[in-house]
């Protein structure tokens, strides 16, 4: 078989398995050779999962011969974030301590020996309800905290357009993924930007969908009222695909919301003529590389051609994005994290003499810096004498961001804005900088404050120059509560004359 055949979009690989032009063992064959061959350079899988994939194909194979109806996603390889519980996959979260004891000897930490959850996540059971084949679980940064993928506690995934680069965070593993084309879709989550930075940075599509939209049973948590699972895929109807099949009420999840879910892939045809686009002056000022700045132009320029109105809005709130999100993000983060002790769950230290030690060594040997890091912030917000003064006056904040979008949404129908103020920078540039890093998701920040919808599509990437090879650049369409269908249809009839359409890295082989 062709591996061409794996840089088809989502439908039309479900279409020619569905019509037994191509079989689905042949497709997840092809799709794991290309992992093993361009992987190694990349660190886009924690894990492969080879045998179950192959098992998965020839079960939607037999289904086929057996006359029965095929689900959206028949034969098609996906990549599964590994903060995501999976029956039949160690599952990580890019940490050491959700890690079964070592081997004798064992020199460096080894993700295959993750926890074995009993049971799927909700999204990962509506994946293979709709025939999809689950190849292997992505990289991420440790429980979601980061933004370009280096604090996994295992590797970092690297930008398939430059390898010297990262491919954003904490997602970074399923953006590389697809944009690699070792899978043709992947799950993320999205905390404070974790699905649109790195797609924003592979040059991919990927949504973070309105707070409840999607499931969150099965995920491991970061900060629960934040956190949100959503797709990425090479294209926009790809990705609305995805979308459509993950997104709905659960009663294993209380948060989720129960409104129908929308068309989102037919809406990827609709007429966007009289789309009224805000701008928002404070995502293009000060800070915002030039050539990014740029290419966004360019696209707001292009939704103009396409009939769209463009008018300026303010967002006069967004500059305290930063700082409400590392308040609430990391004081979520210290409650979650708390059930990490040693004692009810993961890695247990060896060696404690008492329950004080028992919880300082576990928790000093399985989490990194990161983590450490703003567990002691978000305890230090929620202690006695600071909760008024940092954690209530966040959320007062918050509600503030909100109020910006809804008044913003009563003048106009999306909001159009860059995803990231750079294009992805060099491993390690910002390691021993964690304010340089939080800074990464200022333009991401917002909306996942609010709970609204958004996504991340290519536009123009920035020329070659100096040195620096030519880098994807996105574009994010934000939009109120539940519109997400409104963001696919703005979103494709953009993809249609950007620039940006069918560029894909050349990858080179492990």
């Amino acid at each position: 078989m062709d591996a061409t055949v794996l840089d088809r979009s989502i439908p039309e690989l479900a279409g020619l398995v569905t019509r037994g032009e191509v079989s689905a063992e042949e497709v997840t064959k092809a799709c794991l050779d290309r992992i093993t061959q361009r992987d190694g350079a990349l660190g886009a899988f924690l894990t492969v999962q080879a045998e179950e994939a192959l098992q998965a194909a020839r079960a939607v194979d037999q289904k086929r011969a057996r006359g029965e109806a095929l689900g959206p996603l028949a034969g098609v390889p996906i990549g599964i974030k590994d903060a995501l519980c999976t029956r039949d996959a160690p599952t990580t979260a890019g940490s050491r301590i959700l890690l079964r004891p070592p081997s004798k000897g064992e020199a460096t930490p080894d993700p295959r020996r993750g926890f074995r959850p009993p049971y799927d996540a909700t999204v990962v059971a509506r994946l293979r309800e709709a025939d999809a084949v689950l190849v292997g679980k992505t990289n991420m940064d440790e429980f979601a905290m980061g933004s370009s993928n280096e604090n996994s506690a295992f590797f970092p995934a690297k930008n398939p357009w430059d390898p010297s680069r990262t491919p954003g965070g904490s997602s970074g593993g399923s953006a590389v993924a697809v944009a690699a084309g070792l899978a043709l879709g992947a799950l993320g989550s999205d905390t404070g930007g974790s699905i649109r930075q790195p797609a924003a940075l592979t040059g991919t599509v990927g949504i973070k969908p309105t707070y409840g939209r999607v499931s969150r049973y099965g995920l491991i948590a970061f900060a629960s009222s934040l956190d949100q699972v959503g797709p990425f895929a090479a294209d926009v109807r790809s990705a609305a695909r995805l979308l459509g099949v993950i997104a709905g009420r659960d009663p294993h999840d209380q948060t989720s919301l129960g409104a129908p879910v929308a068309a989102y892939e037919a809406a990827c045809g609709r007429d966007v003529r009289g789309m009224r686009i805000g701008v928002p002056e404070e995502y293009l000022a000060e800070g915002i590389e030039p050539a990014v700045e740029k290419s966004v132009r360019e696209a707001l320029a292009g939704l103009a051609s396409l009939g769209c109105e463009l008018r300026p809005v303010r967002l006069p709130h967004t500059r305290y994005a930063v700082a409400t999100y590392y308040v609430l993000a990391t004081a979520e983060a210290s409650s979650n994290l708390s059930r990490y002790d040693g004692v009810r769950f993961g890695a247990r230290a060896e060696g404690a003499e008492s329950l004080g030690a028992l919880y300082a060594k576990t928790r000093g040997e399985g989490f990194g810096r990161e983590v450490a890091r703003r567990i002691i912030l978000g305890t230090y917000v929620l202690s006695a004498g600071y909760y008024d003064a940092y954690y209530l006056r966040a959320q007062r904040v918050r509600t503030l961001i909100r109020r910006d979008f809804e008044e913003a949404f009563r003048e106009v129908d999306a909001i159009a804005a860059p995803v990231s103020p750079t294009v992805a920078f060099p491993l390690g540039e910002r390691v021993d900088d964690p304010l340089a890093m939080y800074l990464a998701d200022i333009y991401t920040l917002p909306a996942s404050l609010a709970g609204v919808p958004a996504l991340s599509v290519p536009c123009a990437p920035t020329p070659a120059a100096d040195g620096v090879p030519s880098l994807p650049v996105g574009l994010q369409l934000v939009g109120p509560p539940l519109e997400e269908a409104r963001l696919c249809a703005l979103a494709a009839a953009w993809e249609g004359i950007s620039p940006a359409r069918g560029l894909r890295p050349k990858v080179s082989e492990a």
